[in-house]
This record gives C-alpha cells, structure tokens and sequence, in this order.
C-alpha cells in the first residue's frame, strides 16, 4: 500500500483560471515592490554595519542565557552562535556575538563593548573575550551589491541554460517564475520585518535553484509531450504536462516542507529567518512553476515545425 497525495492520472484544466492566477501573481508582486519601497527590510549586522564578539568560556555556551544577560541593553539587533570545531577541547566553549552599529556610530562604541562585556560575565565570571572586530558600512556596502550580483549572474546563468536545453520562449517563462518567486520572498521579508542578511542570500539562492529543478522537470515533460502530440494544441499538451508530473512535484514540495517545518519550530533564532525563506520560497516556487511559467510560454507561443525545434532542441541533451 503506497501513500498518494496525487491520484495517479489527473485531468485538471490548469488554464481555467489562468487570468486569476496571472493577475494575483503581478498584483502581489507589485505589492512587494511598493512595501520593498515604502517599508523597506529589516538589515542585519552583515548590510547595516556592527561588531561581532568572541567569546570564549569552559562553561557550555547557553544562548538564551547570554541574550537575556544582553538584553537590558537595548542594542537592537543581537546574533548569538555557538562555534563547533573539533579542535576545541572540552573547557573551550565559543561563541560568536554580533550586534548592529548604533544610531549614528559606524560600530559599537567601545564602552557599549565593555557593558556586554560585563553583562556576559554575570553568566560567567571567567569568560573571556579573544577577539572583537568591526564591520563598518562600507565592508557592508561591498555586501549589499555582492549579494545583488550573485542573484543576479545566477539568473542569467539559468536563462542561458535553459535557452540551450530548450527554446527561448522557455527561457524567458522560466525567469519570469524565478523573479516572480524573489520578489515575492523580499515582499514578505519586508512585511514581516524578518531579518535579512546573507543567510537570506543564501536562501534566495536556494529557493532559485529549487523553483528552476520543479520547472525544469515541467519543461521537460513539454518537450517530450510536443513531440510526442503534434496535432494537439499547445494549451492541451501544457495541461497534460503538468498533470504527468503534478504527483512528483506535489511529493517532492510536500516533504521538503516537512522538514522545513521541524526546522522552523525547533531550529531556534539562530536559523529561523534563513529557514522561512526557504519554506515560503518553496510554495512559491511550486506555484510558479505550475502557474506562472508555462503560462508565459503559451502567450509566447512554441513553434512546432519540426525544422523550427530542431534549432531549438540542438543542446537538449545537456546534463542538468
């Protein structure tokens, strides 16, 4: 007895409200725009300029207990880690403590260093201090465009690809659910006012990889289908290919989920923005794929004169 989520054989007409769904798409997407605009995102210490500390005690790190010593202070955006190296011995117990710049400063102010100092030595006495560094806003700026250029060589890199294994009007369908998913990933971030640091990048990178496989496997299933159907209309043979590969794709999102959701609930502060991104990124990205890429490859249209796809199928045996 196997568990389905998906009957086997599907017949759903994912066209039917093509309009509605299109039209939520732009609208949220525009929505995100305006709250990017107006609201902006809560920056972390990583795009916002701040001060990590090193700290080093033979008693076993307790985040908890750290951030409630610290939180008296009001210092705002406060990231504690625990550090994992096997060289450490049992008496070396570390942790990374990273605060935003204050109001006006480029850092923490050194006397604000010796107050947490202090408060963390309430925890215990003989905790010590190797290292405290600074990270003002220009590193910080330096961040920001990173970040931008690394989201932004990733698309270009997919459009190229997937221009290759298919046809350009696959390509620009393909981008489409891509931008639609990360705009979509900082409206919320910006809603929510979710700390957004280069764990968020990571995400976001994350989240283009996984929406671009499910569509991928979309595309794929097209491809063969118009070969495979050369009289039926495109709309009918883009239903078919969703409806083939709709049981995989709802088990695959459904249990990548599963797991999101352990990690959200029992991951801690630590993980648990980088982990919301992901888990919105994958219901988006599953509803792109369904909803919004193959339905800016039909307003484009697909040639199926065979010396036409040919041309546009002369790299289709790439290795994903």
């Amino acid at each position: 007895m196997r568990l389905k989520l998906v009957p086997s054989e599907t017949s759903w007409d994912f066209f039917r409200y093509a309009k509605i769904t299109m039209g939520a798409s732009i609208l949220a997407m525009i929505a995100s725009i305006i709250l990017w605009l107006s609201v902006g995102l809560n920056f972390g210490i990583d795009f916002l300029g701040g001060t990590t500390i090193r700290t080093e005690s033979a008693q076993a790190v307790d985040v908890g207990q750290y951030r409630q010593a610290i939180e008296p202070l009001a210092l705002g955006d406060v990231s504690i880690t625990e550090v994992f190296d096997p060289n450490f011995g049992p008496d070396e117990n570390v942790a990374m403590i990273r605060i935003q710049a204050q109001e006006g400063q480029e850092s923490v102010p050194p006397e604000t260093v010796l107050a947490i100092e202090d408060a963390l030595r309430t925890v215990d006495p003989d905790m010590q201090f190797p290292s405290v560094e600074s990270v003002g806003p220009k590193v910080s700026g330096e961040l920001i465009l990173t970040a931008i250029l690394a989201v932004s060589a990733s698309m270009v890199a997919i459009l190229i690809y997937i221009w290759l294994r298919f046809e350009w009007q696959f390509s620009v369908g393909a981008i489409a659910a891509l931008i639609h998913d990360v705009v979509l990933t900082i409206g919320i971030f910006s809603l929510l006012q979710i700390r957004f640091d280069l764990a968020t990048i990571a995400a976001i990178l994350t989240i283009i990889g996984y929406s671009i496989n499910d569509t991928v496997v979309i595309f794929d299933r097209l491809r063969e289908n118009l070969i495979k159907y050369k009289k039926k209309p495109l709309r009918d043979v883009m239903n078919l290919s969703v409806n083939e590969t709709l049981s995989r794709t709802v088990m695959t999102s459904g249990t990548t989920l599963l797991a999101l959701i352990a990690l959200l609930v029992l991951g801690g502060d630590v993980i648990r923005g980088f982990v919301f991104a992901i888990f919105w990124g994958v219901i988006v990205g599953t509803y792109s794929s369904v909803f919004v890429a193959k339905n800016v490859v039909l307003m484009l249209g697909v040639s199926r004169e065979p010396k036409d796809r040919d041309k546009g199928n002369q790299f289709a045996n790439i290795d994903a």
